[in-house]
């Protein structure tokens, strides 16, 4: 991570399906250097069950990043391989770091069927079997003849997965446990077992899956050259594998790779359980702070800004934090729907962005706005982004006694000029608040960049600085005036 290294996730659900964001990518490498961005995830690579219409998690071939005719397309919805790599050696360029959506719990669009001995398991209750031994007819081979062996010969069939949701034959949709396995035992408690969530499942008690895993992560990893991953739906997989995987993939490399985990739950507590199984060799989202953003934003004056980080991953444990404010899991339309109301978006990002702790990571529905929704971007937005890259720095102070206007502040450095920083928010009416900036900064300017050109204060000869903020806002202050210094 950079220092004061913003992350952008460089997608949402409802792109075009025309083949163009690689480069697109490519071309705006430079342009979000210089914007402050120091990371980019990108969506899934490889081709996915839906061909180029798939968002990427419909899982079919992960040796196929776009260069083979299968389901339907060469590209994925993003492009072609070579537009893939390329797009990564442009943000590398560009001293951008590239971290790859990982999806390695479930498989979808097999090419055979087979016939299979399964129980019916209860929907709500994984442990539960409603039936006994029935025979279906499921799709479960995967041979991949569009790629015809390149990279890798290995063909998947049921030994490699314990679990599939479809009866080709009675054409029935049900979660059917393979007769003679059992659900990954480590794994989220949701529904007594959350090993199932969709397609047929990896079954990570097999040697030959865990095996080709680590053939493919070597392959891909050194093929594509990343600097970190964001690995999906980790609360479905049993913990020991991300538990040896990673380090085998660091191995490899003989290199650090950056590795985040989607574990979508509110309760902190789980995500700390999850950390420790994994021996800390991983990150993870910040799942509550989310639900206390979206919760701030329906509630609007009724909430206790005081409380905005209670509960919060990034309060336990900033080292291992990704903070985020909304993904393309949370958009409107999307299963996990929890969209941030527009007006504590700006003030929901300065609490990510304008922090020290935690690793803030932005969504490009807010960066550049969601067509299919009529979503604006978030204007302020990039100014956010350059204040924490040239801002925030030096002692930190915090004014958290009001339930209805938090701020801080940020003495500066001597190492970046012009740092230092005062914020304050409110979630009902207009709020003035005296904060400490440091002597050093007496009797300088200090201008909002969120407000109007007359939001200009005054550090006085003490280091205070009295701010105000206009009603459900944040004001960001700043040094210098804003003829002379425009994010």
């Amino acid at each position: 991570m950079a220092d004061n290294g913003t992350i952008l996730q460089y997608f949402e659900w409802y792109l075009e399906d025309n083949a163009s964001l690689w480069r697109c990518v490519k071309e705006e490498a430079v342009k979000l250097a210089q914007s402050g961005i120091t990371a980019v995830w990108l969506p899934p690579a490889y081709k996915g069950a839906g061909g180029i219409h798939d968002v990427g998690y419909g899982v079919y071939d992960v040796y196929d990043l776009g260069e083979f005719d299968q389901k339907g397309s060469v590209p994925t919805k993003y492009g072609t391989k070579t537009e893939y790599l390329e797009a990564i050696q442009a943000l590398h360029h560009a001293h951008i770091q590239v971290y790859a959506d990982i999806v390695l719990n479930h498989k979808m669009g097999a090419d055979e069927t087979e016939e299979i001995k399964v129980e019916a398991v209860n929907q709500d209750n994984r442990a539960q079997e409603t039936s006994g031994t029935q025979t279906i007819t499921a799709w479960t081979k995967y041979t991949f003849p569009g790629r015809n062996g390149k990279y890798s010969d290995f063909k998947w069939n049921a030994t490699h997965f314990s679990g599939v949701d479809w009866d080709e034959r009675n054409k029935k949709s049900q979660i059917y446990l393979m007769s003679g396995k059992e659900w990954n035992r480590d794994v989220d408690t949701e529904h007594a077992n959350y090993d199932y969530l969709m397609g047929t499942d990896l079954d990570f008690d097999n040697k030959e899956v865990l095996a080709e895993l680590e053939r493919w992560g070597e392959w891909y990893l050194k093929t594509t050259g990343v600097d970190g991953v964001r690995l999906d739906a980790v609360k479905h997989i049993d913990s020991d594998f991300y538990k040896d995987w990673l380090p085998k993939m660091r191995t490899a490399l003989q290199k650090e790779l950056f590795a985040v985990g989607e574990y979508w739950k509110p309760e902190k507590y789980t995500l700390e359980e999850y950390l420790s199984d994994v021996i800390g060799n991983m990150s993870l989202f910040d799942v509550p702070l989310h639900f206390n953003f979206y919760h701030a934003s329906q509630e609007k004056e009724r909430y206790d800004l005081r409380r905005i980080f209670d509960g919060s991953l990034v309060a336990e444990n900033p080292v291992k934090a990704v903070t985020f404010v909304d993904n393309h899991d949370t958009q409107p339309g999307q299963a996990l729907q929890s969209f941030v109301e527009s007006w504590f978006k700006p003030l929901a990002y300065a609490l990510v962005l304008l922090r020290t702790t935690g690793y803030p990571c932005v969504f490009y529905g807010d960066y550049y706005g969601i067509v299919h929704d009529k979503v604006a971007a978030l204007s302020i937005l990039p100014s956010l982004i350059q204040v924490r890259r040239t801002c925030i720095y030096g002692q930190q102070h915090d004014y958290f006694e009001d339930a209805h206007a938090i701020g801080w502040t940020y003495e500066g450095d001597e190492e970046h000029a012009m740092s230092g920083a005062a914020i304050l928010m409110s979630n009902c009416g207009v709020q003035t608040k005296r904060m400490y900036l440091g002597k050093k900064h007496a009797n300088c300017e200090f201008y909002n960049i969120c407000g109007a050109p007359e939001d200009i204060s005054l550090v006085d000869a003490d280091g205070y600085l009295t701010c105000m903020v206009r009603e459900m806002s944040v004001a960001v202050y700043i040094s210098g005036s804003k003829k002379d210094r425009i994010f």
